[in-house]
């Protein structure tokens, strides 16, 4: 008998010669369970997400077990759901694609396996897909027009990085962060005001109301001229809120919270355009949950613009963790020939760049 592996090889060369298919996508790397349906990279056919805010939000962050847990409970009825949102039966579909890192090694696990199992019962090949390059294609279905080559700047609660997308699946490391991400530098300067989890949207939402030229705030220095460092910048900012707070003065929360907004979007809008500049990049796109900022969304367009670059800038919705965006992955790593075996494994510090 015909291995599987031999049969999902014969059928993917198929896909690739006809230059189509229809992915169905899972992502289950934190704490957002997905499934999507994905046509040839661009077209949403079903976007169904489970959300475990509100019951991490008890503990002030994931809790890695919990997580899991939920992700098992969750899936299934997403299959369910994604398939009747795009009116399609599982053998319409003509692969799966799954998200094995980076992330919490646990939840990885169950979607990983998961989406092993569906594709082996199925008869369907099997994509892996890296978390970071999902987030970057959500752009292509946000902008069906959008194209290789153009930078592109990858904000989220843990990557920070500026990459030059060369081609489709081809990616150039020019700037990231030395230390921690943004979107982990919004957590922990939310939490010091007071913020409950998840604390970077809330702080943004907080920070529409307030005076961003309030507090001054440093703008830490890096070696690389792309690269990002927000641990300093981090730490200055909590300091400033104890000794301020130890001499009895009052802090306004909307105040701090827009300034220090300020002050981040300032940096990755600047290095981001610096480094599209630079390198003669007439495109510019957004990716990752930062991405939902508001004030990084409007700066990032604004500034783009009077630079004269072209800039693309995904919904929301498909800037936090989501399956749309493993599906247009998926299918242009399916066109380059990449097929995963049955022998896939979650690998929580998978890296996009190999340094």
């Amino acid at each position: 008998m015909e291995s599987y592996e031999a049969r999902m090889r014969e059928k993917a060369d198929a896909l690739v010669r006809r230059g189509a298919a229809v992915i169905l996508a899972v992502e289950s790397s934190c704490d957002e369970t997905a499934v999507a349906v994905v046509e040839n990279g661009r077209i949403e056919r079903a976007n169904a997400i489970a959300s475990q805010i509100d019951v991490h939000a008890l503990y002030g962050g994931v809790v890695p077990e919990i997580a899991s847990r939920m992700h098992v409970e969750a899936i299934d009825p997403l299959l369910d759901a994604a398939l009747a949102q795009a009116g399609l039966s599982l053998q319409d579909v003509d692969a799966v694609a799954v998200t094995y890192g980076p992330g919490l090694v646990g939840a990885l696990l169950t979607g990983v396996s998961w989406a092993k199992g569906l594709a082996y019962a199925a008869d369907k090949p099997l994509i892996a897909v890296n978390h970071i390059e999902g987030h970057v294609s959500a752009n292509y279905v946000a902008h069906p027009s959008l194209e290789p080559p153009f930078v592109c700047l990858v904000a989220s609660g843990g990557h920070s990085h500026i990459v030059n997308v060369a081609r489709y699946g081809q990616y150039e490391l020019l700037g990231g962060t030395t230390d921690d991400a943004a979107g982990e530098a919004f957590d922990k300067v939310a939490r010091v005001l007071g913020i409950p989890y998840p604390g970077g949207p809330l702080l943004d939402k907080l920070a529409e109301e307030g005076d961003d030229c309030a507090y001054h705030f440093p703008h830490p220095h890096t070696q690389g001229k792309y690269d990002f460092s927000f641990s300093g910048l981090k730490t200055a900012v909590i300091n400033q809120a104890h000794k301020l707070r130890q001499q009895g003065q009052e802090i306004v929360a909307k105040d701090w919270a827009a300034s220090f907004r300020r002050c981040v979007v300032d940096l990755l809008v600047e290095k981001t355009l610096a480094a599209a500049l630079d390198t003669g990049a007439r495109r510019v796109a957004v990716a990752g949950g930062v991405a939902a900022n508001s004030l990084l969304r409007a700066e990032l367009k604004r500034r783009g613009e009077a630079a004269g670059l072209e800039v693309f800038i995904p919904p929301k919705r498909l800037c936090t963790d989501n399956a749309v965006m493993i599906g247009a992955a998926g299918f242009y790593r399916l066109m380059a020939g990449e097929q995963a075996g049955l022998d896939l494994n979650a690998l929580p510090a998978l890296r996009m760049f190999g340094t």
